[in-house]
């Protein structure tokens, strides 16, 4: 945690490179002294910030002569997998089939269920058109009720308080703690296996009393969540599989 420093916000413009199966994101920002290169995981974009004063002729030149590093970066990227009919979504850690069920009265939302083989399905009911946009809707629904869940047992636990709860589609952290006491979390914890989310929500309450990561922070993070480490280790690992299902946050927030 440090002072806030207001500072000139980067300029942002697109690129069209031929041949690029990816949107680039030319960032123009007043303390860059050279051309940078990127690849963001988790949006599958390609970001270039640049001095204020290059052009962007400039800016595809030096694009142009680094292809293929760029093009090797995002085969190395997990295939995106959008909330669609027959697609396979993680629950709770465990990969469900998703179904459009079409208009059917006397139902939710979506329901959870398997299929004749036994594999377990997510039906969505409504019109087809809708059906990813409510999908995602239930999921950060039932992100926020595990959430709360957990929150309220981890601040018992460490007696600690705090505001509310946020649900967010961050692509840069898991959840947030912030010094008033408002704790934001991504709703895509609920795809993973529950011991992760119950890390995150620790993770997050913890900040409420340690506002940093050194020893303190540590020992209460285990305090409350003894097997925390496994759990960190699994989203260093595989957290960017997150990101693949269903659309990007800039589409759709729920907050509480």
């Amino acid at each position: 945690m440090g002072q806030h420093r207001t500072s000139r916000k980067p300029r942002t413009e697109a690129l069209e490179i031929s041949g690029l199966p990816a949107p680039v994101e030319v960032r123009r920002h007043p303390q860059a002294r050279r051309m940078t290169l990127r690849v963001s995981r988790t949006q599958r974009t390609v970001i270039m910030t640049l001095p204020m004063t290059c052009d962007l002729k400039q800016a595809g030149d030096f694009l142009s002569n680094h292809l293929d590093w760029v093009q090797e970066r995002l085969g190395g990227l997990p295939e995106p997998q959008p909330f669609a009919d027959g697609a396979l979504v993680p629950l709770r850690g465990t990969p469900h089939r998703v179904i459009f069920g079409g208009m059917k009265r006397g139902h939710g939302v979506v329901k959870v269920g398997a299929d004749a083989q036994g594999t377990p399905t997510l039906t969505v009911f409504g019109a087809p058109e809708h059906a990813p946009r409510r999908l995602r809707e239930w999921l950060v629904s039932e992100a926020r009720r595990d959430l709360d869940a957990r929150v309220q047992i981890h601040a018992h636990q460490l007696r600690s308080s705090y505001n509310r709860i946020t649900m967010r589609d961050q692509v840069s952290r898991w959840g947030s703690c912030s010094s008033n006491g408002n704790l934001s979390f991504s709703w895509r914890l609920i795809l993973a296996p529950p011991a992760i989310l119950d890390y995150v929500a620790a993770h997050e309450v913890a900040h409420l009393r340690e506002m940093n990561h050194g020893p303190r922070f540590w020992a209460l993070c285990a305090q409350t969540c003894p097997d925390f480490a496994e759990a960190k280790n699994w989203l260093d690992l595989y957290g960017i599989e997150l990101h693949r299902y269903g659309v990007h946050g800039r589409e759709l927030k729920a907050a509480a």
